[in-house]
């Protein structure tokens, strides 16, 4: 398989289970090189992403390395056999890679959860809501890259509104529908999107108000996208710098513990609904 200068999110993932694997089985690259056939450098491109591997290649290393989780396997297969040139490939070159990690993995997703605090999240945004957040971004952006990023924004509706629409489950704080990011009619539209978006039959929108006891479990926000079988599952978290993706089995175990725990103190679907209209009544 030929070398890639710029592995995106999903292969390096595949890179990673592959070491993970490898390192389990308890042998070192080269063993796992002279097992396939290659030398040990080529283990490694491949653990880093910067090389491809074939689906019988693939296959062999899992045989190798006593992994008999076949829907593992073959979801493996799946990440490296995958030739999807998504909507998102429009704005390679024009977007920081992270934008379009996102989307990728939004492509690929089996089911979606988001805990929002301080802001609705971006697939559930109105355009001008979008526009009003990266209008207010440190360092600024000129008109250019601002409407880039808003069009993106608006196109990756998909995963909730498209043909294919996944399984999508917001919790989301009080303070977030609060929050005026723009004007008061931009307020009232983007309540009122969420209002029409929670009717949908794969949406659920509960809400955490102020009024919430135990609010400490609520207090971060987070992202889990549900991948073709558990282990491929990952969790995404804002930082300064951009987007972290969070993968290790623990950690994801963590985080499906936190967001029960923080779906079990909000308010129902319907409490929420009335909960949205009477705030959207206010503005």
């Amino acid at each position: 398989m030929g070398t890639k200068r710029e592995p995106t999110a999903r292969q390096l993932r595949l890179a990673i289970e592959l070491r993970r694997l490898r390192e389990a089985a308890g042998l070192s690259a080269r063993e796992a090189g002279a097992l396939l056939g290659v030398n040990s450098v080529q283990i490694s491109q491949i653990e880093l992403g910067t090389s491809g591997v074939s689906e019988k290649r693939l296959r062999r290393l899992a045989s190798h390395y006593a992994c008999t989780d076949t829907e593992f396997i073959d979801a493996l297969v799946a990440m490296a056999t995958d030739r999807t040139r998504g909507w998102w490939e429009e704005y390679r070159g024009l977007l920081p890679t992270s934008f379009l990690d996102l989307s990728e993995l939004d492509h690929h997703a089996r089911c979606r959860r988001d805990v929002a605090v301080l802001f609705v999240p971006g697939p559930l945004q109105t355009e001008a809501y979008a526009r009003a957040i990266f209008s207010n971004r440190v360092p600024e952006l000129t008109d250019e890259e601002r409407e880039l990023r808003v069009r993106h924004r608006i196109n990756r509706r998909v995963i909730i509104e498209g043909p294919d629409a996944i399984p999508y489950e917001l919790v989301i704080h009080e303070a977030a529908l609060r929050i005026i990011v723009d004007d008061r009619a931009a307020a009232r539209a983007q309540l009122s999107r969420l209002l029409d978006l929670s009717e949908a039959d794969h949406i659920t929108v509960r809400v955490l108000p102020f009024t919430l006891e135990g609010f400490a479990r609520a207090g971060s926000t987070m992202t889990y996208v549900g991948g073709p079988v558990p282990k491929l599952d990952t969790v995404v978290r804002d930082v300064p710098h951009g987007s972290v993706f969070i993968d290790s089995e623990a950690m994801l175990g963590v985080f499906r513990t936190r967001f029960r725990k923080i779906e079990e103190v909000a308010l129902a679907p319907d409490r929420s609904r009335d909960f949205i209209h009477e705030l959207a009544k206010e503005l």
